[in-house]
């Protein structure tokens, strides 16, 4: 690891510095107040209606005992995340936090069909995210897009009707789809033919591997469902084929330290590898994984970076332009988030 001189530590304002967010969960990222309030609108039953006890109930310890049981902490928000006036006001919600931590441009990614129990369709959950996504960009100097997530623990008929509902919306704020949830060995083959519609309809392809299983997920992610992408992939680390792989095609990993210590996807921050992919050439990006869930944001996630792995300005100026790079928008895009840089 490189040694940062401690006067260098001590001036560098994590909070200031300009970020990306590749990987965002929109339900792990719900204000333990709305929840609150939002469940007494409408009625719905919570454990209990008192902040902290709320937050307590959102919020996953760091001594979890396995990425399932960091999971649970789910339950709450998609309980209040049923209504298109709810998930548009949620979805505001996080970009004004967003926001506040110096984020530019951010990738929200959430299931549609985890948002359909009082009969929604997913065309409508994704037009009620897409709503508040755009709100957020007239009122704050913030822009995002939608990644639709498919559920590795649902079929792949389950996968293509999400695929098919958000295919009108690509390019009009939906970019992606990815494959969220627990993950098993071999959960590619599942997904394989769903993957192939996503990419014959535009979509770009982020997944959810090498985070709870072994690194053979992390290759047939890219080899078999054509991922540009890999969320969290940490366990390449000890995989000689899955790492080249990823190294050699450029494939950025979207790692989140404080969600991949709580997931035991590692087993301490000080052994998280982060470090070790960025100077061997890997291209990293941090991330929240989700705000709530993991009591973080990314100004916290930054300073991880720089008190742990001895990130500098050059590290954060290269982790920001090759988290640009990969984000799942055009050129054009690319540019101007890259000026930001050099102002």
């Amino acid at each position: 690891m490189v040694k940062v001189e401690e006067s260098e530590v001590l001036v560098m304002d994590c909070h200031h510095i300009p970020k990306i967010e590749l990987h965002c969960h929109l339900d792990g990222s719900v204000r333990p107040k709305t929840i609150i309030d939002l469940a007494k609108k409408d009625g719905i039953e919570l454990p209990s209606y008192d902040l902290e006890e709320i937050e307590k109930l959102s919020i996953a310890p760091m001594e979890c005992s396995s990425l399932d049981e960091y999971l649970k902490r789910f339950d709450l928000p998609l309980a209040v995340m049923q209504s298109w006036e709810n998930i548009e006001k949620i979805v505001f919600e996080l970009m004004e936090d967003a926001l506040f931590e110096n984020v530019k441009y951010m990738e929200i990614r959430f299931a549609p069909v985890l948002h359909t129990k009082k009969g929604m369709s997913q065309e409508e959950v994704i037009q009620s995210a897409i709503n508040g996504i755009k709100r957020a960009e007239m009122f704050f100097n913030i822009e995002a897009t939608l990644i639709l997530c498919c559920m590795k623990h649902l079929s792949e008929e389950d996968a293509i009707e999400t695929i098919e509902a958000g295919k009108e919306f690509i390019g009009k704020g939906v970019s992606a789809v990815d494959l969220a949830g627990g993950e098993e060995e071999g959960f590619a083959d599942k997904f394989v033919n769903a993957m192939k519609l996503a990419k014959e309809y535009g979509y770009h392809i982020t997944v959810h591997a090498g985070e709870a299983a072994s690194a053979q997920n992390v290759i047939d992610s890219i080899e078999k469902l054509g991922a540009e992408r890999i969320g969290h992939g940490v366990r390449i680390e000890n995989n000689e084929e899955a790492y080249n792989l990823v190294k050699e095609k450029g494939v950025i990993l979207e790692l989140c330290p404080t969600s991949n210590v709580q997931t035991k996807a590692v087993d301490s921050m000080k052994n998280h590898p982060i470090r070790r992919f960025l100077d061997d050439g890997i291209k990293v990006s941090v991330n929240t994984d989700n705000r709530t869930v993991s009591n973080t944001s990314m100004s916290d996630e930054f300073e991880v970076c720089r008190d742990v792995f001895g990130f500098g300005e050059e590290e954060f100026r290269k982790v920001y332009a090759d988290s640009v790079n990969a984000l799942f928008v055009d050129d054009k895009k690319k540019e101007k988030l890259l000026k930001v840089l050099n102002q």
